[in-house]
């Protein structure tokens, strides 16, 4: 494994995001003098938080799994995960509605989640259920040590036993078709396949290798901290501060200094120079590239599809909905046809509904309710629309139309704020191609594929987040921090 070289000592980190949190965790764990600079007045990057007449809007992502790898990242400075997060599983983790009217609880234990499918599908989707539980589980266990949770430098580092094993068993044929092996209904097809859209691919074109994604979220379970995503990062932070790491808020770095092949720390927008012996960049990757390092790599990525997010704080509440709600379009690889390949807005949207005061009233002021409207769209690259231009208010009146449809009654009128994230404001905050989602995970931007957490010139420069290894959503930022700390200190996982 390709490590820093020369000394350690004082690290560099520049961005809160929760990978750049999670690695100067792991790194005050390994003794480092770890500083932080972070542009925002508060921690999180993407899970940020949106404060708007007594509604708490989470910013970034609301579905949270694998609690345990922010349980990791706490204790490598010897902290508990429940003394910092008030963590509530969420039952059911979904819920999905179709467009015959049909609707299908997501339940993390398998029996109960059988019996759903039974009730909604009958038994023989029941029997292939379960057959996919063990499938899942099986493709997460070969995948996790040798593929996500370790510093990948050469395809040669793929060349393990449990690789022989993956293509025994089908994980790198198409997601769709392998799913279609285990579920005939399209109903659970989709409920076990759309996550393909987190990894930047249409089902029909990813990997079965992202079934994973799947186990994650419908099978390991989802989980709501008490006070949204963002308290992850505050959590986060907390802890850092208190086991040495300074943290230092509307600080922004304009440029990493270099002199001899090496960075020798950053310039900030007020002209101070911190020096450091490695410097952990956490801003999205082709962006530092772009606008801190001396020069970017010649190879252009592919990015995932984009999204607008309506936060709404409303009068109105919705007693059959759970906390995370998916309605699909009656339209399904045609939908991810014209939003990947074609460019263009949803026809016949399928959409996210999280309504995170069901479960925190908190984040709501008496007698309303917060929700989360995500829409998949297309990226900047893909599809240049004028979202300035009047767009984005004419989207957002039709999002809240297509709701109201599919039998949010009353939602338009119970709107007491809106704020409507476009892909143009994404790329305002930071984000290559106006896409929170960084590079899909099509198969050459995929493990060694993915670009490098460590430069390739400059040998004390250090990527972390969605943009490099392992890649994209909760788990994996927070597993990055873990790689790029190893890159610093030496240790392989």
């Amino acid at each position: 494994m390709r490590t820093v070289d020369g000394r350690t000592d004082r690290v560099v980190v520049v961005g809160a995001g929760l990978g750049g949190l999670a690695c100067a965790l792991h790194l005050a764990g390994r003794g480092r003098q770890v500083t932080v600079l972070e542009r925002e007045p508060v921690p999180g990057g993407r899970a940020g938080r949106l404060g708007v007449d007594g509604y708490e809007f989470d910013t970034g992502p609301t579905v949270l799994t694998m609690p345990e790898l922010i349980a990791e990242a706490l204790g490598a400075v010897g902290e508990e995960l429940g003394d910092w997060l008030d963590l509530t599983p969420l039952d059911p983790a979904y819920r999905a509605y179709y467009p015959d009217g049909s609707t299908l609880d997501v339940i993390t234990d398998t029996a109960r989640m059988a019996a759903e499918i039974s009730r909604v599908c009958g038994p023989r989707e029941a029997d292939g259920y379960l057959r996919f539980v063990d499938y899942a589980r099986r493709l997460w266990q070969l995948e996790r040590a040798d593929f996500i949770e370790r510093n990948l430098d050469t395809p040669v580092d793929l060349l393990t036993g449990n690789l022989l094993r993956l293509l025994a068993g089908g994980a790198f044929r198409r997601l769709h078709t392998k799913i279609a092996q285990f579920f005939r209904d399209p109903r659970t097809q989709r409920i076990f396949s759309f996550q393909a859209m987190y990894a930047g691919l249409a089902p029909h074109d990813a990997l079965a290798i992202y079934a994973v994604i799947a186990y994650l979220d419908a099978v390991a379970g989802v989980w709501f901290p008490r006070g949204g995503v963002h308290s992850v990062a505050r959590a986060m932070a907390g802890a850092a501060e208190k086991h040495g790491v300074q943290i230092r808020y509307g600080t922004t770095v304009t440029r990493v200094l270099t002199a001899n092949g090496r960075a020798t720390g950053v310039l900030t927008a007020d002209g101070e120079v911190v020096p450091a012996d490695v410097v952990v960049l956490n801003p999205d990757l082709p962006v530092a590239y772009r606008d801190l390092l001396p020069a970017a790599p010649r190879r252009r990525l592919t990015h995932s599809p984009s999204c607008v997010v309506l936060h709404v704080g409303s009068t109105q509440g919705y007693s059959r909905i759970a906390h995370h709600n998916i309605h699909f379009g009656r339209s399904w690889r045609g939908t991810f046809d014209e939003v990947i390949r074609r460019g263009e807005l949803m026809s016949d949207p399928s959409l996210l509904v999280t309504n995170p005061s069901r479960t925190d009233p908190s984040v709501a002021p008496p007698g309303r309710h917060t929700y989360y409207v995500l829409a998949p769209t297309p990226n900047l690259d893909r599809a240049p629309l004028d979202w300035r231009g009047g767009l984005a208010d004419r989207y957002a009146d039709r999002l809240v139309a297509t709701l109201e449809d599919r039998g949010y009654v009353g939602f338009g009128a119970g709107v007491e704020v809106l704020r409507t994230v476009t892909p143009a404001d994404w790329a305002a905050q930071g984000m290559a191609a106006g896409t929170p989602f960084a590079a899909a995970h099509s198969f050459l931007q995929t493990g060694p594929f993915r670009p490098t957490n460590l430069h390739r010139a400059l040998s004390n420069v250090v990527f972390v987040g969605s943009g490099t290894q392992p890649g994209v959503g909760v788990p994996m930022v927070l597993i990055s921090g873990k790689l790029a700390a190893g890159r610093v200190t030496g240790d392989d996982r």
